[in-house]
């Protein structure tokens, strides 16, 4: 790693895949754990909006863990980021999102801007020659995309490996394959339920997960590289000199924001969070699960996650259904996102058709689904500029409380029926809309009661 106030260099790969599901996290979180074990430091980036994934890098790695999108979050923002990493790290590791050309913008769009080379990690358990066909087209479908080299996964046994090997065109880019660690569902070392991956704080024997991650990474020829030969993927990363500083003010200066915070409510971005202390926020945070009642507070968030999983004990916590009461009917504001705005509501029905009591404060009856909701990046035009985020849900929420503005996707017009309902009922305002609150601070504010929210027209585009 070397720097200057312009330029900072660092070893970086962008971890990719052909699709979902080829284990670009544990390939991720492995090399992160196993450069880690090695005394160096380690920052890793996590491309699109996902929460869970980044909770196994950051375990991995020790270090926070933020997201990078050239829409949702901005290119000027990604390259600070990346430039502030290079300036502390040894190497930078970041996680594609989907396949490798999926989106847009795309992971290889990102790779090619930043010219950070790609490691290809593909799911190999039912290929053979067909292996080398699928690399060679996905070298060359963008001709401008940086190449490492392709890690084999699931692959069945040495001999399934030699024959992987064989059928690349390019023999420099293998790098390795990673055995099967089981059949079916055991196959997958980080597991997985319905919005994702398994956080690893919720599994205790997370760490021993990574670590056998990265020991089977160490039989890799890319595990078994010499740090020197790493440097044969250094990038130099500059800041965007044209972009034009953040607009942030002291909005929330002297106030307390409380925060949700558990396995129920664990759908955070550290930028949000980093976001609500530069407007001057206060924040407490509190845990549901464990019982604790509402820290004293000018505001609520009630972040995304899993009140369906936890519905028994978010009820039975009576003492801060009561508080979160008084403190609406006090005229306090409190955002709540998906999963928080789920367990305002009545209740939730699950697919088997039980009904799972809630706090019973917003006007609304959720109903969980078997298939996806909602899907994708959003916006939403509020208090006289657009607020980005994503949507991703398995649920539905029928709710009378006034519709007081609707998301739409990116760069497009809101239309009847699509995106999603932000709903006001007094002082909640809540939404399926996961928001990225640093592309449009003053909008959080407000939502946060930091003054009068004045909702512009929902037909407006960006």
């Amino acid at each position: 790693m070397t720097s200057s106030s312009d330029t900072r260099t660092c070893v970086a790969l962008l971890v990719a895949a052909p699709a979902s599901g080829q284990g670009k996290t544990t390939v991720t979180a492995a090399l992160a754990r196993w450069h880690t074990r090695q005394g160096r430091r380690v920052r890793v980036f996590k491309c699109g909006p996902d929460y869970l994934d980044p909770y196994w890098h950051q375990l991995a790695s020790g270090a926070t863990v933020h997201n990078l999108d050239g829409w949702m979050v901005g290119m000027p923002e990604v390259r600070a980021r990346l430039h502030e990493a290079a300036a502390h790290a040894d190497v930078i590791l970041i996680e594609g999102v989907m396949g490798l050309f999926d989106g847009s913008p795309t992971a290889a769009d990102l790779a090619a801007q930043l010219g950070i080379p790609v490691l290809l990690v593909m799911d190999a358990s039912a290929m053979a020659g067909s292996f080398g066909a699928v690399v060679l087209g996905m070298q060359h479908y963008q001709t401008n995309v940086p190449w490492a080299g392709v890690l084999a996964n699931r692959v069945g046994s040495s001999m399934h490996a030699q024959m992987l090997q064989a059928s690349l065109r390019d023999p420099a880019m293998w790098l390795g394959a990673l055995q099967r660690m089981g059949e079916g569902k055991d196959a997958q070392l980080l597991p997985e339920r319905h919005l994702g991956l398994v956080a690893a704080h919720e599994l205790p024997d997370a760490m021993a997960r990574l670590n056998a991650a990265a020991d089977a990474l160490a039989q890799t020829p890319l595990g078994q590289m010499a740090w020197q030969d790493w440097q044969r993927w250094s990038v130099n990363f500059a800041l965007d000199a044209s972009a034009p500083a953040p607009q942030i003010g002291p909005w929330l200066q002297g106030r307390t924001v409380a925060v949700a915070s558990d396995a129920a409510f664990s759908f955070i971005y550290p930028a949000n969070l980093d976001c609500l202390q530069a407007m001057g926020a206060n924040l407490a945070f509190f845990s549901p699960l464990a019982g604790e009642r509402l820290p004293a507070c000018d505001a609520v968030w009630l972040p995304g996650g899993y009140p369906e999983l936890h519905a028994s004990k978010l009820a039975a916590n009576t003492g801060l259904q009561a508080d979160l009461r008084a403190h609406v009917q006090a005229g306090k504001a409190v955002w709540a996102e998906c999963g928080g705005m789920l367990a305002l509501g009545r209740s939730i029905h699950t697919a088997q058709g039980e009904a799972l009591p809630m706090w019973d404060i917003l006007q609304g009856t959720a109903s969980m689904q078997q298939r996806l909701a909602g899907l994708g990046m959003q916006q939403c035009v509020l208090h006289g500029g657009t607020l980005r985020g994503h949507t991703f849900h398995y649920s539905r929420f029928d709710s009378d409380a006034a519709e007081v503005a609707r998301t739409s996707r990116a760069g497009q017009a809101v239309q009847a029926g699509k995106g999603e309902a932000l709903y006001q009922q007094g002082s909640i305002c809540a939404s399926y809309f996961h928001a990225w609150f640093p592309s449009h601070p003053r909008a959080i504010a407000a939502l946060l009661g930091a003054e009068a929210v004045q909702w512009a027209d929902a037909q407006a585009t960006a």
